[in-house]
């Protein structure tokens, strides 16, 4: 059983409620009907009847819920809760009704918000950005958490590296360049991740174009010192760096290069040094090593809502779904 599969097998096991609310993109219909067939959640599709019933055409979503915002008798009280969130931004009554009758993203933040759904999955047709913004005004980050980071769930067919070919590639989605403090809370975060969603123990290297004191470089220090941090706050992790890749994940490599490091040549979880390195290596993998990409995946954020790269399958989103379920499971 791949990885994927047996995600969509723990999300069938106790199903969730999903929002799926960029009902313009037809594949967003294409993977509700895989959704629906394979019982892997209940879900939300948030638009008019008409536009539904179009853009859905001579595929079988029986089963999903149709939400109009327009008629929907939750609306008004959306509006009265946007209203109360965001006052002090200055947000009035008819701001907010405009808002959650056209910008569905946010009808679908404030339908996990209050409740009525437990997950959101958007971004094939929208940016990082306009995912995560309503997330960040109207959910807020996790209690206990730093930050906001986006990660990449990767699974590398023939792979003897990793835990069987799956790592987690982090911050690739969402940090332009973060600080130490911000890779240390990446770096946990993303353990935590990997825990939750692979259910094998984490391995994390902090990823460099130096290993152990090769290169110096301001760059590099950043990475060290971000090691330190998570170190000192997560004693209890396989944490090490700094790593280049190699040395990260081949075993030979990695005894040659930091001998007496636990972590050297067996990492799964990879934290890159910034968002440059993070989205053009997981891109990497994905195309030159034939990788399954999900993501990015969100952690940090108080209820499960995450984004899709633009240039996502049908069959991506399904995985997405898959996990956002199981994320929410451990709500």
């Amino acid at each position: 059983m791949g990885f994927i599969d047996v995600i969509k097998a723990r999300a069938k096991a106790n199903k969730k409620v999903i929002v799926l609310p960029e009902t313009e993109d037809r594949r967003t219909y294409e993977a509700t009907a895989q959704i629906l067939k394979e019982g892997i959640a209940d879900v939300v599709l948030v638009g008019s009847e008409e536009a539904v019933r179009k853009g859905s055409e001579g595929l079988d979503i029986t089963g999903a819920v149709i939400v109009d915002p327009a008629t929907s008798d939750k609306t008004q009280a959306y509006v009265d809760k946007l209203v109360e969130l965001r006052s002090k931004k200055g947000m009035t009554p008819e701001q907010a009704r405009e808002i959650l009758l056209n910008q569905y993203l946010y009808y679908g933040v404030m339908m996990v918000k209050m409740g009525d759904a437990d997950g959101m999955v958007s971004g094939a047709c929208h940016s990082t950005a306009d995912t995560l913004r309503p997330c960040l005004q109207i959910l807020k980050t996790k209690p206990g958490t730093k930050l906001v980071s986006a990660f990449f769930l990767m699974v590398v067919p023939d792979c003897e590296y990793g835990a069987n070919g799956t790592f987690i590639f982090a911050d690739s989605g969402l940090n332009q360049n973060p600080t130490s403090e911000e890779l240390a809370a990446i770096a946990a975060s993303s353990a935590e991740s990997f825990k939750l969603l692979v259910e094998e123990e984490p391995v994390v290297a902090m990823l460099s174009h130096s290993t152990k004191g090769s290169a110096k470089h301001a760059d590099v220090d950043k990475v060290v010192e971000a090691t330190r941090i998570a170190k000192e706050q997560n004693p209890e992790l396989k944490l090490d760096g700094e790593f280049q890749l190699d040395a990260a994940i081949v075993p030979s490599v990695g005894a040659s290069k930091a001998p007496g490091s636990e972590v050297a040549g067996k990492a799964n979880t990879l934290v890159f040094p910034d968002l440059d390195a993070g989205n053009i290596g997981y891109k990497l993998v994905q195309r030159l090593a034939k990788a399954e990409a999900y993501g990015p995946v969100t952690q940090g954020i108080a209820k499960p809502v995450n984004d899709l790269s633009r240039g996502c399958s049908a069959e991506d989103i399904v995985g997405v779904v898959a996990i956002t379920a199981v994320q929410c499971q451990a709500e």
